[in-house]
């Protein structure tokens, strides 16, 4: 059952009809304690959705329009193993990989026995990379980690190392290859010494060909240099595929795997973490997976009244099925973060940019927005102009840790005062009266005041969520990451659609290895049959690099 099979959904749309009317700004004049009735903290994050066009009973029909799709049993089945991911016949069971449990069991068997394995040869090893006791073929400590993967192998672990630089052993640069473009390992390893470099290859399946392509490059590069002998020295792998692996060269006790109930995008919190648990350390990487325990417990256990990452949902239903928002703006107020709109992309648009529900009929109704992003302030520099004053009203969150690693002069309390002020800017607009008493103060005429009004003015009653944060540190960063996993996938059951499958990448790569063929083939025919646009283009290619 979708959301617009239940009782409440038709409330909700006269709900909306009744709010459409109704300015941000005028709720809050109207009550005083707004914020804390819409705003919630768990550890030292606090989570203010009071910057939508919501009232208490807004949330009270979101509420029950959850319950009645069973959100909490849904909850439950993921956490208890049951193979939500249908069309893969997989259970969903990222959160395993944090959790405590003693027992978690997928077909019967008790999968916390291998992650607990694995975790002890994980860290065995990264601990032998960072102390220098794992060595190049020459004897060399290791001073350069190149990351070779693509999709949740990639930007998972970036998007970690990134954020939590401040943790980083000093000893260790982290380098992260993903594209097929030449350009990306070309241009990244020729800063680099061979005999002191180790490569991650992190494919589940040790076949994904933009990954396997890049680290058939990266083999090259290390035998010219060092020959055949050092592969086992300088790779090791996060893959399944102990065969494939152990065959490119890679020795059984450095190929580190996980299970199918593990989908890419949700994968960095086990083995495909080897650069983050390398940069930080065990104990550092145990406190970030500890962050996503605890933020797991708060979704399974708390009302959804409290629940963050339910509420995150709620408000996203909200605004892309009844206010009709397209897009979502990620904005972390803090360089460190500066890849979380990137991962966030990911995460949202590749689990529920889908418009087929778990029935196998079309929806009818809207799924996915766009997400995009960019950290403050450069992005107030960028796309705040189409934020303010576009024509389509997009749901922003901020994220706003409070405290800088480096507290240099005024630089953090600027960066927050921009960050606050850009929600109450969104929110509030700018009215004509405020335009012509600021235009008048400047000494302008009535005549030029008429004539700039209209593009001085600002609509306001724009969304905006806002994460004050007391420091990014790996428990906070760890639980906002799983608040945003737990948001997505309750989106997913209000718009009754499968999260964790992605067939949508797959059909452009299968049309590729056609199109490769054809351009490989040195006669003047081709191969398969195509439009005339793909086949013109394919001839031109050819033609140039003949």
């Amino acid at each position: 059952m979708n959301f617009e099979e239940t009782q409440s959904f038709n409330q909700l749309k006269k709900h909306c009809v009744f709010l459409s009317d109704t300015k941000i700004a005028d709720l809050f004049a109207q009550d005083k304690e707004r914020f804390s009735k819409f705003s919630r903290s768990f550890g030292d994050i606090i989570f203010d959705f009071s910057k939508n066009l919501i009232d208490e009973k807004t949330i009270e029909l979101l509420i029950k329009t959850a319950e009645q799709l069973n959100l909490r049993d849904k909850i439950s089945d993921m956490f208890d193993g049951v193979k939500i991911n249908m069309t893969e016949n997989r259970s969903v069971l990222h959160t395993a990989l944090r959790s405590n449990e003693e027992s978690i069991k997928v077909d019967g068997k008790n999968i916390m026995n291998d992650i607990q394995n694995t975790n002890e040869a994980l860290f065995k090893f990264a601990e032998s990379v960072r102390s220098g006791e794992f060595k190049g073929v020459n004897g060399d400590r290791i001073l350069d980690v190149v990351n070779i993967g693509i999709g949740g192998s990639y930007l998972g672990p970036l998007m970690a190392v990134e954020a939590l630089k401040p943790y980083k052993t000093p000893l260790i640069n982290f380098h992260f290859v993903s594209n097929v473009d030449g350009t990306d390992i070309t241009e990244t390893i020729k800063k680099l010494s061979p005999e002191t470099t180790l490569f991650i290859i992190a494919s589940k399946t040790f076949t994904t060909d933009e990954t396997m392509t890049n680290a058939e490059t990266a083999k090259k590069w290390i035998v010219e240099k060092l020959g055949e002998r050092a592969i086992g020295n300088h790779f090791c792998a996060v893959s399944s595929n102990i065969e494939l692996a152990n065959k490119f060269g890679i020795k059984k006790e450095n190929i580190f795997g996980f299970g199918d109930y593990v989908g890419g995008r949700y994968s960095m919190w086990g083995p495909i973490g080897l650069p983050l648990l390398i940069s930080i350390g065990t104990e550092r990487f145990k406190e970030f997976l500890d962050g996503a325990r605890k933020a797991d417990e708060h979704f399974k256990n708390t009302p959804f009244e409290n629940n963050i990452p339910v509420l995150m949902a709620l408000i996203s239903i909200w605004n892309v099925n009844f206010l009709n928002t397209t897009s979502s703006a990620i904005l972390p107020y803090d360089n460190y973060l500066r890849y979380v709109p990137l991962y966030l992309q990911q995460l949202v648009m590749e689990s529920n940019g889908k418009s087929v529900d778990r029935l196998g009929n079309h929806t009818k109704y809207k799924t996915c927005p766009v997400v995009f992003g960019e950290v403050g302030t450069n992005g107030q520099h960028s796309f705040y102009q189409l934020l303010h004053q576009g024509t389509e009203k997009i749901l922003c969150d901020f994220i706003l840790p409070v405290l800088s690693h480096n507290e240099t002069g005024e630089h953090q309390l600027k960066l927050l005062a921009n960050g606050i002020a850009q929600t109450e800017a969104l929110m509030k607009g700018k009215s004509d009266e405020d335009v012509i008493r600021e235009l008048k103060e400047k000494g302008l005429s009535n005549s030029e005041i008429i004539k700039l009004l209209p593009y001085k003015v600002f609509d306001g009653n724009r969304p905006s969520n806002t994460f004050l944060i007391r420091e990014i540190t790996p428990e906070t960063f760890g639980m906002l990451i799983a608040f945003y996993e737990h948001k997505t996938f309750t989106e997913g059951v209000f718009w009754n659609i499968n999260s964790f499958d992605q067939f949508g990448v797959e059909l452009g790569k299968q049309l590729a290895k056609r199109v490769l063929k054809d351009l490989k083939n040195t006669d003047d025919t081709l191969l398969n049959n195509y439009d005339s646009s793909t086949a013109s283009l394919i001839e031109i290619v050819k033609n140039i690099r003949k």
